[in-house]
């Protein structure tokens, strides 16, 4: 999956996050660990590959093994929530008052559609 998409589906998420939570708040849903969930999972389940071990592997072979399957993948997942998390932290500590997260997030996102953080650049 590449890096833009990875951020599409992080943003997804935290904007799926929030409106759960403001339902949540306002009594309109008390599940806040329900739908954000299946995204989450759907995302896990597109970027981790699947691993194969050999039977007779030793714990340092899997390990290996484990380390090198996952490693990209878990990278580029930890850098889209650092993006966004440091795009939100950024707004916040710079005290626009004129923005709200559900805003700094579509910035992200239209951003991220224009191409400014892909692989390079």
């Amino acid at each position: 999956m590449e890096r833009a998409e990875v951020l599409k589906r992080v943003i997804g998420i935290l904007t799926e996050t929030q409106e759960i939570r403001r339902a949540a708040e306002a009594g309109e849903n008390g599940e806040v660990s329900g739908p954000e969930a299946g995204v989450v999972t759907q995302l896990l389940n597109e970027m981790l590959p699947s691993i194969k071990v050999p039977a007779d592997a030793a714990p340092q072979e899997v390990a290996h093994l484990v380390a090198d399957a996952l490693g990209p993948a878990l990278q580029t997942m930890v850098a889209g929530f650092s993006l966004a998390f440091t795009s939100l932290a950024m707004a916040h500590d710079s005290g626009r008052t004129d923005l709200s997260s559900a805003d700094v997030l579509r910035t992200l996102a239209l951003q991220v559609e224009a191409g400014y953080f892909n692989e390079g650049s």
